[in-house]
């Protein structure tokens, strides 16, 4: 039987240790929606902070301005609908 590995990011690239999506991939979105169910804003807070690191790995690793479309990557998909 397969070992479970947690979808987690690698820094500086942000992108995940085991399938190498940009983070947070479909199973780290899927695993912190489970881990933070009972508390949506907790999630949001948790990844704007995480968001703000990634920016400013990124920033530093591009040698220019973060990429585009960081809040969709990190925020949007957590909104409450």
């Amino acid at each position: 039987m397969p070992r479970y590995r947690p979808h987690v990011a690698a820094r500086p690239s942000w992108r995940c240790r085991v399938c190498g999506a940009a983070w947070p991939c479909s199973p780290a979105r899927l695993a912190l929606l489970g881990e933070y169910r009972e508390n949506r804003t907790g999630l949001l807070i948790y990844l704007a902070t995480l968001m703000h690191e990634a920016m400013t790995d990124l920033a530093v690793l591009n040698g220019q301005d973060a990429p585009e479309g960081m809040a969709e990557r990190f925020l949007t998909w957590a909104r409450a609908r």
